[in-house]
């Protein structure tokens, strides 16, 4: 059962919002104190009484379910204050719509005697006194499904587990969630004979110690209580058990092994973080996990918002996650419509990725103003060179190219990647790296994927088969720029040093030396330039067809990230 659309209305300081999407993965952006916390909240607190309402009643009345859902749902506190004085009958209204499997499609027939279509839209209203529940779904069998509430609610709380984490995590946050799976653990020690030989010792030699305290508390009751008889004082099996399975002590071994209350900030909140997620997803064995995130990113160093951004991406491969943010890293620049907008008490999906950067105050380029997606070269010279090869070879990347939703970016050198990909995570891009397969190239691509700022999947090489290494240029048709060397430098690409497997640079560094002449970074530099104009203006032919194939994967993982939705 998954999570699909939520509408709130009159909560806190959020008055109304438009239907809103829930992927697996969705963001909650926006100011300060404009409702992003609120809208989550709503969230949590809907599905709270969803939970509350599937309990059995057991003959229950109304007013007393009632009483128990306000315990969640304070109309004083949760109802606009604003309206409060206009709308004293004013409601909260939550609105839901969950899709199901077949399977659970199938179920609730059986269950709930009703057929649906795979979607279940459910709404609750929340005044001050009481509740409605409703199924929001045209034509007659809506009321009827309306009365059977209590089935439907106990239905969707089976499949469905909400664990909301909030902002302050602090070390008291983490070891709670220990000491709580530490006490389920240790109950199954307690069914071994050698453990409950050994409480029973325990217990005998706290025995006399009990005795002697409940003697000395009578005799002292008695000079003020002539009647009591008797007084005794006790640890009963199951105090004495749970004593046994709590109060644990955290220690992290980081290089320093330090009690996790003297540990940083960003230390506590990312362990009590996961350990609230490894404690709820084993709660929820069974049912869709929707995990409610505020501000993951509190306290942390900016690697360490990388790492938990990969670990929430693998969260959302099988769950469902929901986070409030201001941290552009968190930001979904492929699905816009995942990054709902909470700004002056309303709430949207995102229409455009400029919209966004308005909204958090991040200032891109202005050649990266309206990009959704930037590719990364080594050079100024490949980003001339790739340029008109990319609009002569594809149509997709050439309209992206035109609207501006695809930029170019280099590195001036391999060796500053890591900092590059940073600058454009903070500028909210997704990227794509096309670099040279040469050890500058593969260290500066280990180096970002290691400080979690790339992944495979967003990098290609130029490598080009039979090459020890190789670069851009060996991508080339060199039949291009034969007569340029010729002409201005008097070097020809016939000669047998332009052979063999090194990479480009290498073989015509041989070439002219072998013919005479001078090579080094100021020559090489002038050479590359002056061939990737070549190459700009004889786009159609400028690819060598052996080596082709390097130039046709970026191309094609550019087309899937430009028309991914």
């Amino acid at each position: 059962m998954n999570l699909i659309s939520f509408t709130v209305q009159n909560y806190r300081s959020i008055t109304e919002t438009e239907k809103l999407p829930v992927s697996n993965y969705t963001i909650l952006i926006g100011p300060n104190n404009e409702g992003k916390s609120n809208m989550l909240r709503a969230l949590v607190t809907t599905l709270r009484i969803l939970k509350r309402l599937g309990r059995p009643s057991m003959g229950l009345s109304s007013k007393y379910i009632s009483r128990r859902l306000h315990e969640i749902y304070d109309w004083e506190r949760d109802f606009p204050v604003s309206l409060q004085g206009t709308k004293i009958d004013g409601k909260s209204i939550f609105t839901l719509e969950l899709e199901l499997s077949p399977e659970e499609t199938e179920e609730f027939k059986l269950e709930v005697k009703s057929n649906l279509n795979g979607t279940l839209p459910i709404q609750i209203h929340m005044d001050k006194e009481n509740y409605l529940f409703k199924v929001v779904k045209r034509g007659p069998g809506a009321k009827a499904l309306s009365k059977k509430s209590q089935i439907i609610a106990g239905f969707i709380s089976r499949k469905l587990e909400c664990v909301h984490i909030p902002a302050v995590r602090t070390a008291k946050a983490a070891k709670n969630v220990v000491d709580n799976i530490l006490s389920a653990e240790l109950q199954n020690v307690e069914e071994n004979e050698e453990f409950k030989n050994a409480v029973a010792e325990i217990a005998k030699l706290q025995q006399p110690v009990l005795d002697r305290i409940s003697s000395s508390i009578k005799a002292t009751l008695s000079e003020f209580l002539p009647n009591v008889k008797d007084v005794k004082v006790s640890i009963s099996e199951e105090e004495r058990s749970q004593a046994l399975r709590k109060s644990c002590e955290i220690t992290i071994d980081d290089g320093t092994p330090t009690k996790l209350e003297y540990k940083g900030d960003g230390i506590q909140s990312l362990a009590a973080l996961s350990l609230m997620r490894h404690s709820y997803e084993r709660a929820a064995t069974g049912r869709h996990l929707i995990l409610a995130i505020e501000e993951p990113e509190s306290h942390l160093h900016p690697r360490a918002v990388h790492r938990l951004k990969q670990v929430i991406a693998d969260i959302s491969k099988q769950n469902q996650v929901i986070i409030t943010t201001h941290c552009p890293v968190f930001v979904d620049r492929i699905n816009l419509s995942a990054n709902i907008i909470v700004s002056r008490n309303k709430a949207s999906p995102a229409k455009n990725i400029k919209e966004i950067r308005n909204i958090l105050g991040v200032r891109a380029a202005d050649n990266l103003q309206h990009a959704e997606l930037v590719l990364v070269l080594e050079g100024e010279d490949d980003r001339v060179a790739l340029q008109a090869l990319l609009c002569n070879f594809s149509e997709i990347c050439k309209t992206a190219i035109m609207q501006g939703t695809l930029s170019f970016d280099s590195l001036l050198g391999g060796s500053n990647l890591s900092y590059k990909l940073s600058q454009l995570t903070d500028a909210m891009c997704n990227y794509h790296c096309f670099l040279d397969n040469d050890d500058c190239g593969q260290k500066s691509f280990e180096k970002a994927k290691n400080d979690n700022l790339l992944t495979h999947a967003d990098a290609t090489f130029a490598i080009c088969a039979g090459m020890i290494e190789s670069e851009m240029e060996d991508l080339y048709n060199s039949d291009i720029y034969k007569e340029m060397l010729y002409n201005g430098y008097g070097v020809s690409v016939d000669n047998p040093k332009f052979a063999g497997k090194k990479k480009w640079a290498l073989r015509m560094r041989d070439v002219f030396r072998n013919h005479g002449k001078q090579w080094n970074d100021s020559v090489e530099s002038e050479v590359k330039s002056k061939i990737a104009h070549i190459v700009a203006n004889e786009s159609k032919s400028a690819l060598n067809i052996h080596k082709r194939s390097s130039f046709d994967a970026p191309v094609k993982a550019l087309e899937d990230k430009l028309t991914k939705k």
